[in-house]
C-alpha cells in the first residue's frame, strides 16, 4: 500500500514529532545527558517506522518536504542576522583555528577513504566517495559529485555517495553532543557563571523568558523574509557569473550579515527574543523533515567493506575532535560546542552541526555565540576553499 501525505499533512507531522521529540529530550535522562537534538528524535524515530512499514510490505510513505528548503535557508538567515563585527573580531583567532581545524579534516577524510578502499580491495574512488564527498559534503556534493565519478568509470558511485550521506547525517545527529559532554567531563571544564544547572535543566530557563509580542515578530519575519530573497538572487547570480554553485542558505546568510551590521551602524537594533524564536522553529522543522525523509534502507546498499570504511571514518573524526580540535580551540565552554558542532558537518552536514550546538547549549541554558557564528561560517562557507578542489584533485587522482 502507498501512502501519500501533501504539504499540509507533511507539515503537521514534522511539527508533531519536532514536539514529541523535544518532549522525549526533556523527559528521558539518557537524551538530555548526551546533548541529542529533538528534532533527531521525533524525525529519526519516524524514520525508523516508515523503514519497519517498508521492509514488512505493509506500507510505503511519500512526503511532501516542500517547506525543508525554507525553513533550512531561514534559519541560515537568523544565523547572519546574528552575525555582528563585533563579535566576529572576538572570535576572530579561534575563527582562524576552527577553519584550519575544517581543512584539515576535509583532506584527511580523503585520505582515509582512499587508504581504507585500497586496503578493503574496492575501488578508491568510492573511498572519495565515502570521505570529503559525503561527510563533509552531505547529500548536496554527494549527489553532485556521484555522476561525475559514474562518468569516469565507478558504477554506483552516487548510490555510495548518497547512502554514505545519509549514514553520516545519522551519526553526526546522534554523536556530536555526547562527545561534548563526554569532554566537559573528561576535563573539568565548568559552564559560565549564571546557568541553568543540569538537574534543572534548559527547560525551566526557557520558560523564564518574556514572551514575543505580535510585533517584534512580524516586524523580525518581514526582515528574515527579504533577506531570504535577495540571499537566493545573489546565489543565482553568482553561480551564472562565476560556474561555481553558492548554496541558496550560504547567499542569504551573507545578506543577512551585511544587513546586520549596516543596522548597527546606523543605530537599528533587531529584537533578539523574535530572531531566536524564528531561529529555533526553522531549525527544528527543517532537520524534523530531513529526519524523516532519511531513506535508511539506501544503507543496505554499502557492502561490508564500505560498511567497515565508514565506521574508521567516525572513529578518525571522533579522535581528531577530542585530541586536536577541542584542546586547540581552548578546552572551555566554546571548544566543547564547536566539538559538537564539528561532529555534526564533519559527518553530516552545518544544519546538524547548529542542532548539535543548540540542544548542547539547552542544557546548560547559555549560548556560546562565538560557536553559532564560527562554526556555520567555517563548516558551510569558508571550508569549500580548500574542500571543493581537494575533491575534484582526487577524483582525477584515482580515475
Amino acid at each position: 500500500m502507498s501512502i501519500t501525505l501533501d504539504l499540509i499533512q507533511t507539515t503537521t507531522l514534522a511539527v508533531a514529532l519536532l514536539l514529541l521529540g523535544e518532549f522525549a529530550r526533556r523527559r528521558i535522562g539518557f537524551l538530555q545527558r548526551f546533548s541529542i537534538p529533538g528534532p533527531v528524535v521525533g524525525g529519526f524515530t519516524f524514520a525508523l517506522v516508515v523503514l519497519a512499514l517498508r521492509e514488512s510490505g505493509l506500507a510505503q510513505l511519500e512526503l511532501d518536504t516542500t517547506l525543508q528548503d525554507p525553513a533550512m535557508i531561514a534559519f541560515f538567515t537568523t544565523i547572519g542576522l546574528g552575525a555582528s563585527v563585533s563579535l566576529l573580531r572576538k572570535g576572530g583567532k579561534l575563527l582562524l583555528i576552527y577553519l584550519v581545524a575544517c581543512w584539515t579534516l576535509a583532506i584527511m577524510q580523503n585520505v582515509v577513504g582512499i587508504g581504507m578502499a585500497t586496503v578493503l580491495g574496492i575501488d578508491p574512488m568510492l573511498g572519495v566517495m565515502a570521505g570529503a564527498v559525503s561527510l563533509e559534503g552531505g547529500h548536496g556534493a554527494a549527489a553532485a559529485f556521484g555522476p561525475t565519478a559514474e562518468a569516469l568509470g565507478t558504477e554506483g558511485a552516487t548510490a555510495v555517495a548518497v547512502a554514505a550521506a545519509t549514514f553520516g547525517l545519522v551519526a553526526g545527529g546522534l554523536l556530536g553532543g555526547p562527545l561534548a559532554t563526554w569532554l566537559m567531563r573528561r576535563h573539568k571544564v565548568q559552564a559560565p557563571s549564571g546557568t541553568a544547572t543540569a538537574e534543572t535543566g534548559p527547560a525551566d530557563t526557557e520558560e523564564k523568558e518574556e514572551p514575543v509580542g505580535y510585533g517584534p515578530l512580524v516586524n523580525t519575519a518581514v526582515l528574515i523574509g527579504v533577506v531570504m530573497v535577495a540571499g537566493i538572487a545573489l546565489g543565482e547570480w553568482f553561480s551564472e557569473t562565476t560556474g561555481f554553485v553558492l548554496p541558496a542558505y550560504v547567499g542569504a546568510m551573507v545578506v543577512a550579515a551585511l544587513a546586520r551590521n549596516i543596522g548597527d551602524r546606523f543605530g537599528l537594533r533587531l529584537h533578539e527574543g523574535a530572531l531566536s524564536l524564528v531561529s529555533s522553529l526553522s531549525l527544528g522543522l527543517f532537520l524534523t523533515m530531513a529526519m524523516m525523509g532519511l531513506r535508511i534502507w539506501d544503507l543496505y546498499a554499502l557492502a561490508l567493506p564500505l560498511v567497515v570504511l565508514l565506521a574508521v571514518q567516525v572513529l578518525f573524526l571522533l579522535l581528531f575532535v577530542s585530541l586536536f580540535a577541542f584542546r586547540l580551540l581552548g578546552k572551555d565552554y566554546d571548544a566543547a560546542t564547536m566539538s559538537a558542532g564539528m561532529v555534526g558537518h564533519g559527518l553530516g552536514g552545518t544544519p546538524n552541526a547548529m542542532a548539535n550546538m543548540d540542544a548542547f547549549n539547552r542544557r546548560f541554558g547559555i549560548r556560546s555565540e562565538k560557536a553559532f557564528l564560527i562554526v556555520p561560517l567555517a563548516g558551510a562557507v569558508l571550508i569549500d576553499i580548500v574542500a571543493l578542489p581537494w575533491i575534484v584533485w582526487c577524483i582525477n587522482a584515482v580515475a
